[in-house]
């Protein structure tokens, strides 16, 4: 079945921003977060009134085998690398409009032997 003008020009500006992405070369899945952490140490500048956490501490986590796994990153890799973790989520999001296109396809045809 073919596509619809419509989801053609959709199809070729997701292909255009796809491949725009692969030529950089820069993608990272997980998460980068930035974490601030109380030690507990009695006077210390964590436990003043008011706590001055210590950090920050940045961390970027991912899913490796359904367990997430991590690796501490200086506050300039963590600069360097979230534009990285937006290019994996942008990627991940232009896959699932593609998917969309595939799916409403698919119901439109007409050669369906059973409806729901």
């Amino acid at each position: 079945m073919a596509l619809s003008p419509d989801q053609r020009a959709e199809a070729r500006q997701i292909a255009t921003e796809l491949a725009a992405i692969a030529r950089s070369g820069k993608v990272l899945p997980g998460t980068i977060s930035s974490r601030r952490t109380h030690c507990g140490h009695p006077g210390c500048r964590c436990m003043a009134d008011p706590p001055q956490p210590h950090g920050p501490y940045w961390q970027w986590t991912r899913k490796v085998a359904a367990k997430t796994v991590g690796r501490w990153l200086s506050a300039d890799q963590a600069a360097d690398y979230e534009p990285w973790v937006a290019n994996h989520r942008r990627i991940r999001e232009l896959l699932g409009r593609l998917e969309a296109i595939g799916i409403a396809t698919l119901e439109a045809d007409p050669r369906a032997t059973r409806r729901r």
